[in-house]
C-alpha cells in the first residue's frame, strides 16, 4: 500500500483527494498547513507528496525546498498540486511534477502511482541551481524556525489573556461585593435613616460617596468588559425607543456635568426613533460617551447632544468643546485601557475601559463609534466644538446572541 502526504489548506480539496486515494488501495496522510506538513513528511516517511502551493503559512515553493534539506538522500517525489503553478518553475525549486486542478479524477490515482514507480525527480547538474536550491533550502529553515517561534509566542499570548482576562473577573468580584454594603450604608447615613446629621458631617458624607460611586462604576466596567471578552454578557431583544434611551442617558450623567460647570444642550427630536435590541445595554455605551465628555471637557465647557436618523440607522453624536484628540489618537482611543496620557501625574483619571466598552457593545449591535477632531459633520452649525464622538446602530439588532424577553420598565418604551 502506497502512503501519500498530502498538504493542503482547503478542506474540499482534502476530502476528494482521500476519497479517490482510499478507494484505489492508497494510504492518506493529511495535513492542513506547512508546517504541520513539514512535520509529517519527517515523521510518517511517505511514499509521495502531494503538495498545495498556497499555503497559508508558507508557499509550496518553500517547504519543497525546506523538505529537500531535511530529507537528504531520501528520493520522495513532491508533488506540486495546485491551479496556478508552472510547470518549469516547480521544478527549478524542487518538484518532480505538477498535476493541475481541477483534477482529473479519471487520471489522478495513476498519475500519482506513476510518479512513484518512475521516480521523475531529475538529476540536476552541479551548476548555479544547486547553489541556488542550497540558499534556498536555507531561508525555507529560517522561516520555518520563525513560523514556530511566532506559533509559540500566540499560544503564549492567547494563555496570558486568558489568565488576564480571569484575574480582572475575579479581582472585579472581589472589589464589588465589600462595596455593595458600603453604598448601602452610606445611602442609609445620608438619608439619615441612622441619626440626623450635621452639615459637616453631610459634606463628609457625600465626599465619600461620591468616591465609591465612582470606583464603584470602574467596577462595574471591569466587570461588563470581561463579560464582554470571554463571551459572558447577553443581548436581549426588545422593542425600544432610540430618542428616549438617548434622553435617559443625559439625564443619568447631568448631575456629573452639573458638578464639572459644563453646560448640555440637547437636539434630540419628539418623534420615535423605534429598534430592536437590547435597550439597556445600548444605554450603557451612549453613557459612556457622555461621561468622555464630562471628563474631557472642562470646566465653563459646552456639550452638545443629538440624535439623527440616517436611512435604517440611528445615530447618536456627542459634541464638546474640550481641547481636542490628536489625529494620532482617533482611532486608539477606543482600545482597552488605552489613554492619550497615560502617566501617573494625567489631568485626567479613569482606567481606559469605558469608550473600549461601548465601542464592543456597538458592534455587537452591528454599529459603529467613531469619533472626530474636529467635527466634520454640521461643523458650521458646531464651530465651537474640538471633538465629536458617535455612535450607531441598525434599527434591528444583529448582535449573534440575541434572545427574547419581554420589555423591561426601563427598555425606553412606554
Amino acid at each position: 500500500m502506497l502512503k501519500v502526504l498530502h498538504i493542503e489548506d482547503d478542506t474540499d480539496n482534502r476530502r476528494l483527494v482521500r476519497k479517490l486515494l482510499v478507494a484505489n488501495g492508497f494510504e492518506v496522510v493529511e495535513a492542513s498547513d506547512a508546517l504541520s506538513g513539514i512535520r509529517k513528511a519527517l515523521s510518517s516517511e511517505p511514499d509521495i507528496i502531494l503538495l498545495d502551493i498556497e499555503l497559508p503559512d508558507m508557499t509550496g515553493y518553500e517547504v519543497t525546498l525546506k523538505l529537500r534539506g531535511e530529507m537528504g538522500d531520501r528520493q520522495v517525489p513532491i508533488v506540486a498540486l495546485s491551479g496556478k503553478g508552472d510547470r518549469k518553475m516547480v521544478e527549478a525549486v524542487g518538484f518532480d511534477g505538477l498535476i493541475h486542478k481541477p483534477i482529473d479524477v479519471s487520471r489522478f490515482c495513476q498519475m500519482v502511482t506513476d510518479y512513484v514507480r518512475v521516480q521523475r525527480r531529475q538529476r540536476r547538474s552541479e551548476d548555479d541551481s544547486t547553489l541556488l536550491m542550497a540558499q534556498g533550502q536555507q531561508i525555507a529553515s529560517r522561516l520555518q524556525a520563525k513560523l514556530v517561534e511566532l506559533e509559540e509566542t500566540n499560544r503564549a499570548l492567547l494563555a496570558s489573556e486568558k489568565v488576564r482576562a480571569e484575574f480582572y473577573r475575579n479581582l472585579s468580584h472581589e472589589l464589588s461585593t465589600p462595596l455593595t454594603p458600603a453604598v448601602g450604608y452610606l445611602n442609609m447615613l445620608t438619608n439619615e435613616e441612622l441619626g440626623p446629621l450635621t452639615p459637616l458631617q453631610r459634606k463628609a458624607l457625600e465626599s465619600v460617596s461620591r468616591g465609591v460611586n465612582k470606583v464603584r462604576s470602574m467596577v462595574e466596567n471591569l466587570l461588563d468588559m470581561t463579560a464582554l471578552t470571554t463571551g459572558q454578557m447577553h443581548f436581549f431583544e426588545r422593542r425600544y425607543d432610540f430618542n428616549r434611551i438617548a434622553k435617559e442617558s443625559v439625564a443619568l450623567t447631568m448631575e456629573k456635568f452639573r458638578e464639572r460647570g459644563i453646560s448640555v444642550d440637547t437636539d434630540i427630536g419628539p418623534e420615535e426613533f423605534i429598534g430592536h435590541g437590547d435597550p439597556d445595554k445600548l444605554k450603557r455605551a451612549m453613557v459612556q460617551l457622555l461621561e468622555n465628555a464630562v471628563k474631557f471637557c472642562s470646566g465653563n465647557g459646552r456639550t452638545l447632544v443629538c440624535t439623527r436618523r440616517d436611512g435604517d440607522r440611528y445615530n447618536f453624536l456627542v459634541y464638546d468643546s474640550g481641547k481636542g484628540i490628536p489625529d494620532t489618537e482617533l482611532q486608539s482611543i477606543f482600545k482597552t485601557f488605552y489613554q492619550i496620557d497615560g502617566s501617573p501625574t494625567r489631568e485626567h483619571g479613569g482606567t481606559g475601559i469605558g469608550l473600549a466598552l461601548a465601542r464592543k457593545i456597538i458592534e455587537r449591535f452591528g454599529g459603529t463609534i467613531w469619533a472626530e477632531s474636529p467635527p466634520l459633520a454640521e461643523s458650521d452649525k458646531f464651530k465651537w466644538a474640538q471633538t465629536m464622538v458617535a455612535l450607531w446602530v441598525p434599527a434591528q439588532s444583529v448582535a449573534v446572541d440575541v434572545e427574547s424577553t419581554p420589555p423591561s420598565p426601563h427598555s425606553g418604551v412606554d
